[in-house]
């Protein structure tokens, strides 16, 4: 008896051991694997966005010979947002996710220039064509800042279970796991409101 209640004694910490350090080692991988899920889903949104661009370049081209500046600015931002790539591996890296966020930020302000730009083209406005493109584009806007919102929790959740007990164990020490970085608005003075004035 007393042999079996010190086998008891032996075994009770070595299981609660092994059941505290087995905390992470699928939770982790799994909350991982769901940011990077989301990580693509705010890619496939700006991809959409991309495509959309060349349509709409063209279409304004054909109708506003006086705003090869602002068409120029939109396709070399296009060109600039395709190029840099973040891949599921680099959302640990701050460095990498801001340049990808930043180039995206600028092709919303060339888009945003341009599409004020045609307010001067009374046929453009009327083209069906540019109608479609337009409402596609302001559709993907709304996608972009879901799939955003949806990548932004699921870091959240990813960096909140690394960092917490039980399962920062397995994440450190099975996994190595580094934190994700959050996607943040980078266009200067958004986390501003605007001001509105009707003086004058």
């Amino acid at each position: 008896m007393t042999i079996l209640r010190q086998l008891r004694l032996f075994l009770l910490p070595l299981l609660g051991a092994f059941a505290l350090s087995a905390c992470g080692i699928n939770s982790v991988p799994a909350a991982e694997e769901v940011a990077k899920a989301k990580w693509a889903d705010v890619q496939a949104q700006y991809q959409r966005r991309s495509n959309l661009v060349g349509n709409l370049v063209a279409t304004v081209k054909a109708a506003g010979k006086q705003e090869q500046d602002t068409l120029v600015k939109v396709t070399e931002a296009r060109a600039k947002a395709t190029s840099v790539q973040v891949s599921a591996e680099d959302l640990s890296d701050p460095a990498k996710v801001q340049q990808f966020q930043q180039a995206q930020a600028q092709l919303s302000q060339g888009l945003g220039r341009l599409l004020a730009s045609v307010e001067a083209y009374p046929d453009l406005k009327t083209n069906q064509n540019f109608l479609d493109l337009q409402s596609q584009l302001e559709g993907t806007e709304n996608r972009i800042a879901v799939a955003i919102r949806d990548y932004n929790e699921a870091v959240r959740a990813y960096n909140t279970r690394i960092r917490t007990f039980p399962d920062a164990i397995g994440a450190k020490i099975i996994h190595g796991a580094k934190p994700m970085t959050p996607f943040q608005a980078t266009t200067p003075g958004a986390e501003e409101a605007p001001k509105v004035d009707f003086g004058n």
